[in-house]
C-alpha cells in the first residue's frame, strides 16, 4: 500500500477539504436561493451535508487511503461506516456554523462557523476513519 508523507497528507488532505467545504457552502447557496421557509436554513445545511460528503469519501478513499476495494457490498460498508464516523463530526460542524448564524444573523458568520466546524470536524474525522473505516 502507497504511503503518503506527513505534508503531503496534510496538503492533500487539506485540498480535499477546501473542495468538499467548498461543494457544501455552494449547494447550501442554492437550497437558500430555491427556498423561502423557515426550515430553509435547516434544508441547506442537511443538502450541504450530503454534497460534501459524497464528495470527500470518492477523494478520501482514491487518494489519501488508496483504497482499492470493490463490489458493492464493499462500497456500501464502508461507505455506511464513513458516514457514521462523520456524525459526531457533522454536529460539530452544524453547531458551529448554527451559533454563527445564533450570534451575528448573517449569511457570512454562518459560513465563517460553517468553515471552522468543518476543519475541526475533518481531523477528528481522518483520525476515525484511519482507525475504523480504512483500517491503516
Amino acid at each position: 500500500m502507497q504511503r503518503l508523507t506527513k505534508s503531503t497528507l496534510i496538503l492533500r488532505y487539506g485540498a480535499f477539504a477546501v473542495v468538499a467545504t467548498l461543494a457544501n457552502l455552494a449547494a447550501q447557496r442554492v437550497v437558500l436561493a430555491l427556498l423561502d421557509h423557515a426550515w430553509a436554513l435547516a434544508a441547506a445545511i442537511f443538502v450541504g451535508t450530503g454534497v460534501g460528503l459524497v464528495i470527500k469519501y470518492l477523494l478520501d478513499k482514491r487518494w489519501i487511503f488508496f483504497d482499492q476495494s470493490t463490489g458493492a457490498a464493499t462500497h456500501g460498508r464502508k461507505f455506511g461506516l464513513y458516514t457514521l464516523m462523520g456524525v459526531v463530526t457533522t454536529m460539530i460542524f452544524w453547531g458551529a456554523e448554527t451559533l454563527g448564524w445564533w450570534l451575528w444573523q448573517t449569511d457570512f458568520a454562518r459560513e465563517v462557523g460553517a468553515v471552522l466546524g468543518l476543519a475541526v470536524g475533518y481531523v477528528v474525522k481522518y483520525n476515525l476513519d484511519k482507525r475504523f473505516v480504512f483500517k491503516i
